[in-house]
């Protein structure tokens, strides 16, 4: 993919509250005051922190791909498909992660900024981003809509 746009935000507070807690189990465990099997939980943890610690946005080659991590976990969207673009701020309990919200979709590592993009079978999905206005303008501007 040769992307008009692409920007990687990392989820710093996810990153160091579970890299602080796969530490701590490492440490507890080799100081013998947890059980070896606590380094299942640790290595699971660490798993979880290399797949959903960032989340990368590219626009370009007539789609839009939002990818957690190194890729493994991944949305995309055809800009064909894309109807309308707004800059959106998520509400504190929509959280992280990627779940149902109520008008659609979140993909989010961090903060509460996202730009929703409504789909032409009327699904919302919404990309989480410290970049919202860059975003969205490239996302129109693949898209071919019309700036707001």
């Amino acid at each position: 993919m040769s992307p008009g746009y692409r920007h990687t935000q990392v989820g710093t507070v996810i990153v160091v509250c579970v890299g602080l807690t796969a530490a701590g189990l490492i440490l507890a465990v080799s100081l013998r005051a947890m059980p070896a099997p606590a380094l299942i939980l640790a290595g699971g943890l660490l798993v979880c922190l290399h797949v959903f610690g960032s989340l990368t946005v590219d626009v370009g080659d007539g789609r839009v791909l939002a990818r957690f991590g190194p890729g493994w976990v991944r949305r995309q969207f055809k800009v064909g498909e894309i109807r309308g673009v707004r800059v959106v701020r998520n509400r504190w309990y929509y959280g992280w992660g990627i779940h149902r919200v109520p008008r659609g979709w979140l993909y989010n590592v961090s903060g509460l900024d996202a730009v929703e993009l409504e789909l032409g079978s009327g699904e919302a999905h919404r990309i989480g981003t410290d970049e919202p206005e860059r975003l969205a303008a490239a996302i129109r501007e693949a898209a071919g809509l019309p700036a707001n």
